[in-house]
């Protein structure tokens, strides 16, 4: 799909950019490493949107899902350094596929240069409304009961709502079965229908199920209670140190030159920062980031550092 002005806002201005060194001269894309219609597919869209309009090039949303991310990123990876294409990225790329996977078709960190940190979307921990546990307490006592006894749904082995499960389990000392589907609305059903005992997923697909009263919301995964769902604990009450929050971000091709990044980043921040994304952001119940590169690489290390050990104790691997 190529986006070009006239399908957007035209109150969106970035006068910096006359300025800057750097501007781009012919037609831009953004690679999305999943199929379309997706959660980050969507957001990725908008903000390709609003890069054409203030960088004054059309732009290509190219969706190259597959291998867990890695057939997108491989095509970032190899295009040229200079600013014209981007990754719309997962914590696959960078931060869990080097400790899922045995070898990768690309590096990690040389292959890429950061250039901004998107949003971070919270996880909800849902179980059946009839189900016994009212709260975490009461979830991890019934796992302790007698092991595996409990199960959870993911969207399939190694997706983020298996991965979070399995940080609960690890921290809790219990030993609970994974029920892995294909997808997140055949794991829902599942909850829903009572054969499955608990998942989670991101807030954004599970609260209105919640609020419908099909699903009912125990926790949420970050540390700070979420602004959609303020009366909701966090599981950190009960298992301090718990976090977890799936965020998107831009790379650009390793070797980008800064001048570039620093163009892209200063665009992406104001794109955030808009009235309108902002209202977009908070009725999905997600977070706005933005920031500096800089950051954007700090958090990716940070988040490796803490996603490596849970994995490899779990012995989680990408099917």
């Amino acid at each position: 799909m190529i986006v070009r002005r006239s399908l957007l806002l035209s109150t969106l201005a970035l006068p910096a950019l006359a300025q800057t060194p750097w501007a781009p001269n012919r037609p831009m894309r953004m690679v999305v490493p999943f199929a379309p219609g997706g959660a980050a597919d969507t957001i990725g869209r908008v903000i390709a949107e609003q890069l054409a309009v203030l960088l004054g090039q059309p732009m290509t949303v190219e969706n190259r899902p597959g291998g867990g991310t890695t057939i997108g990123a491989v095509a970032v990876a190899r295009a040229p350094a200079d600013g014209h294409t981007l990754l719309y990225a997962t914590p696959n790329v960078q931060i869990l596929n080097p400790h899922l996977m045995r070898s990768l078709p690309y590096d990690p960190v040389a292959d890429f240069a950061p250039v901004i940190a998107v949003l971070k979307a919270p996880k909800l921990l849902v179980v059946r409304p009839d189900f016994a546990a009212r709260d975490i307490p009461g979830l991890i006592a019934l796992a302790r009961r007698e092991a595996n006894a409990l199960t959870f749904a993911s969207a399939g082995v190694a997706s983020s709502g298996h991965l979070a499960a399995a940080m609960l389990g690890q921290m809790a000392n219990v030993e609970m079965l994974h029920v892995p589907f294909r997808g997140t609305a055949p794991a829902v059903q599942e909850v829903m229908g009572g054969r499955v005992d608990f998942m989670m997923d991101n807030i954004a697909t599970l609260l209105p199920l919640v609020r419908d009263g099909r699903l009912r919301a125990l926790a949420v995964s970050t540390a700070e209670p979420a602004a959609a769902a303020p009366e909701l604990p966090t599981v950190a009450a009960t298992l301090p140190g718990y976090h977890d929050a799936s965020f998107n971000y831009l790379l650009a091709p390793g070797r980008t030159p800064p001048e570039v990044i620093a163009v892209l980043n200063a665009t992406v921040n104001t794109i955030l920062d808009q009235p309108a994304m902002r209202a977009r952001f908070e009725a999905l119940g997600i977070e706005k980031l933005g920031g500096t590169p800089q950051a954007l690489a700090a958090m990716v290390r940070e988040e490796s550092d803490r996603w490596g050990p849970v994995i490899r104790r779990g012995g989680i691997t990408a099917e």
